[in-house]
């Protein structure tokens, strides 16, 4: 039996504007935070969209090292067509750069594991395809934004 291991191929760069955090607080789970989406902008090869405001992070902070993120959102791609986005994520980091982050200060993306799982559903016919495919992602948090590229599972 032969098997292909699998490839990645460029999909989408994308720039998340969020907003304040919403703390929660520290429930049987974890420290939960909402983060607003504001908006944004994604690129890929030979198309782009905007990042419509009205999504959210869905964040639990189950330790000082590690974060669990649930971000949804919907792209409106340059043809019109809508994108609902669920994309989770972990981000894990020493203590001291974790409590960085939660205070919204810049921090060395490269002190930061930071990868992701997008998935997407869409009604566009000419984007189907991208509901039949796996995504894995990498990231970056700026203070007012996240950074995003995500790659298809070939």
């Amino acid at each position: 039996m032969s098997f292909t291991a699998p490839t990645l191929a460029f999909f989408a760069e994308l720039s998340v504007r969020v907003g304040t955090p919403q703390e929660v607080g520290t429930t049987v789970h974890g420290q939960r935070r909402l983060i607003p989406i504001l908006g944004g902008e994604a690129r890929g090869d030979g198309w782009t969209a905007r990042v419509l405001p009205g999504g959210a992070d869905y964040q639990l902070i189950v330790s000082p090292r590690l974060a669990e993120l649930d971000a949804r959102y919907v792209l409106e791609t340059d043809a019109g067509d809508l994108i609902y986005v669920c994309n989770r994520a972990l981000r894990a980091a020493a203590p001291e750069v974790t409590a960085r982050l939660l205070r919204g200060e810049p921090v060395d993306p490269a002190l930061v594991y930071f990868r992701c799982n997008p998935s997407f559903e869409t009604a566009s016919p000419a984007l189907g395809w991208i509901t039949e495919r796996l995504f894995v992602g990498t990231g970056v948090r700026r203070p007012e934004r996240v950074e995003m590229q995500f790659f298809t599972v070939n």
